[in-house]
C-alpha cells in the first residue's frame, strides 16, 4: 500500500503527516512539485514478462507521459532478491543526490522508497504497484529499494544518459528510516 509520511528534516523520529490516502498523498506532494499518479493496470503481467511485453502493455500511458514532460527514453528495470549487484545497487541510490533532470518512475510491480528533500522537509514516499512518481529536476532525495529488492519499474528519462545523479555530500539519509525499517 502506498503511505506518505513528512518529517521536519531535522526530526527523522516524529512524522508531521502520515497517510495512505492516495488522494492525499498526490495532493501534498503536488503542493510541493512532485507529481504522483495511480494507474489503473491495464491487464496481468506474467512474471517472466519481457521488457518488449511490460512496455507494450503500458504503452498508452507511456506515450502520454513521454509526450507530456518531452521524455526520450524509457527503460524497464527489474529487481530481484537474488540479483547478483543488489547491495551494490542499494548503495548507489541511498545517499542524497540530485538530477538535471527529472526522475520519473512507474511501479509495475514491488515496491520502493523515494525520500524528497524539500525545502525543511523529508517527503517519505512508499511507492507501490501502480503508482507514477515524478521527482522534479534538482530536487535532493534518496532512493531505497530495500535489502531485498523486489519490484518492476518504468523509468522515464529525458536524456540519453539515463540515470546520472549529482551527490549533495549530505549525511541526512542516514538519519532516516530506510524501507525495511518502515
Amino acid at each position: 500500500m502506498s503511505q506518505l509520511k513528512v518529517f521536519a528534516d531535522q526530526n527523522p523520529n516524529d512524522a508531521l503527516l502520515d497517510t495512505t490516502d492516495g488522494a492525499q498523498i498526490a495532493a501534498e506532494l503536488n503542493r510541493v512539485g512532485v507529481l504522483f499518479e495511480r494507474w489503473a493496470a491495464p491487464g496481468e503481467i506474467a512474471d517472466d514478462a519481457t521488457q518488449e511485453e511490460i512496455l507494450a502493455l503500458y504503452q498508452e500511458d507511456i506515450d502520454r507521459v513521454k509526450a507530456k514532460g518531452g521524455y526520450q527514453t524509457v527503460d524497464v528495470l527489474h529487481m530481484v532478491p537474488t540479483h547478483p549487484d543488489k547491495e551494490a545497487m542499494r548503495q548507489k541510490f541511498l545517499n542524497e543526490h540530485r538530477h538535471h533532470e527529472d526522475e520519473v518512475r512507474f511501479f509495475v510491480k514491488g515496491q520502493g522508497l523515494f525520500c524528497l528533500h524539500i525545502d525543511d522537509k523529508v517527503y517519505q514516499v512508499l511507492c507501490t504497484r501502480n503508482d507514477l512518481i515524478s521527482v522534479p529536476a534538482n530536487t535532493p532525495h534518496w532512493f531505497d529499494m530495500g535489502p531485498e529488492p523486489e519490484f518492476t519499474a518504468l523509468r522515464f528519462f529525458d536524456n540519453v544518459e539515463g540515470w546520472v545523479p549529482h551527490w549533495t555530500e549530505s549525511d541526512i539519509a542516514g538519519k532516516f528510516d530506510r524501507l525495511d525499517q518502515l
